[in-house]
Parts: C-alpha cells; structure tokens; sequence
C-alpha cells in the first residue's frame, strides 16, 4: 500500500501538492509559475497501455491524434479485435510499424496469460515496471506513466522525460540541464509523491514554453519517451 493514497480526483491532486509544498518549500513558487495541475487520469487496462505506447517518442498533438483514430478504427477494450484488425488498419490510423508489433505482441501477451494486467495493477510500483518492461516495445518510461496517469499511483517519477529533466533545472537554478542520474537523486527529496512533483513539473514546463508536454492517458511529452516510433 502506498504512503499517500492513489492520484484518482482533482482533490488527491490538490492534496498531493500541499503535501509536496510541506517536503520542498521551493515548491511554493513553481506552483506559482505552473498554475493549476489538472488530474488527466488515463484509462487502466490493455487501452492505457496501448494509448502510452502510441506516445512514445511523437508530440502531444500527434498522439491524440493517432490514439483517437485507432480507437475507433479497433475496439480497444478487446486485445483479440487488435489481433484480428488488418494491417492496413495500423497503416491508416498513422501508427508506426514498430509500435504496430508492439501493440500486437500486448494484445497476444494478454490473450496467452503472460501479461495481467489487473495483477500490474496490484503490484508493488517496482514489480510493476520490472514486468512491464520485460514485454517487446516498453521501455521504462511507457511503464511509468501507465503507472502514473492510468494507475494513479502517486510516487512514479520518470526522470528520463526530457521535459521533466528541462523543468527540473530551470524550476530548481541547476546551471545545466540535469542528468537523468541527477533528476533521480533530486527528485528521491519529493518521495511519497514524486507522481505529484511530476505532475507540477510539466505543467511548469508548459507555462515557461508554452508547449504541453504532459502525457495523459498516453498523451506524449515533447521527447525522451521510449524508443519505439
């Protein structure tokens, strides 16, 4: 069981940040500049997923773009009908090859019994990505923010987001960018709501650059998602 509840209502939001504010005092001037951080929960299950996958490594704008089309080009909710969708299907809705075989290899992980994903669900943050990386096509960072927008759970930090790493300095007076070894390190200060920091963070990055950089139920960062586009 977490330290500090599941992310699922813009009130866990709300107490998740005062909860950061009274950890990290420098917060109180990056809410400042970020404005409200809006709850953008994702979907949990075999649609989520596919939907952080799309994001991998494409601007915000391109994801939901392309997440929309699939969605009702294939039911989503059934792995099998991903299965059964022709490849012209993937070809027209404008998803990669590569992400096509990912989305494939999910749907027959799910079918075969090798990937639960209501037991991920269950599972201790760790062991979640550990498993979820483990299957073609995710890498860390789609693991984590399935964990952190489809999930809730409100201690994933994904220190190899580039925007994050941009806000992180910026927010923080690091002279260079930092290092995702460094966002590691800086961001271990903010346990048990790292999610939450996140959270704040790309909304920071928004208000200092005008671009969304949030994923949200698969809605990508800028860069810095998994390699698999």
């Amino acid at each position: 069981m977490p330290a500090f509840p599941m992310i699922r209502t813009e009130a866990d939001v709300e107490r998740g940040l005062a909860r950061l504010r009274a950890i990290d005092p420098r917060m109180e001037a990056v809410c400042l500049v970020a404005g409200e951080v809006p709850l953008r929960a994702g979907q949990p299950g075999f649609a989520g997923l596919a939907a952080t996958v799309v994001a991998q490594q494409v601007s915000r704008a391109s994801a939901d773009a392309i997440f929309a089309r699939l969605a009702l080009a294939v039911d989503l909710a059934e792995p099998a009908a991903v299965l059964a969708a022709p490849p012209e299907t993937f070809r027209r809705v404008g998803l990669s090859a590569a992400k096509e075989r990912t989305l494939l290899a999910l749907a027959r992980a799910i079918g075969d019994g090798s990937l639960n994903l209501a037991r991920i669900e269950r599972a201790e943050p760790d062991d979640a990505i550990a498993e979820l990386v483990a299957l073609p096509g995710i890498g860390r960072w789609t693991a984590e923010c399935y964990l952190l927008f489809a999930l809730g759970h409100p201690d994933i930090f994904p220190a190899g987001d580039l925007a994050l790493r941009v806000a992180v300095g910026h927010a923080l007076g690091v002279p260079a960018r930092p290092s995702e070894r460094e966002v590691v390190r800086i961001a271990a200060a903010w346990r048990p709501v790292r999610s939450l920091a996140a959270r704040l963070l790309w909304r920071y990055y928004h208000a200092i650059t005008r671009r969304d950089a949030a994923p949200a139920g698969g809605v990508a960062p800028l860069a810095g998602g998994d390699t698999n586009s």
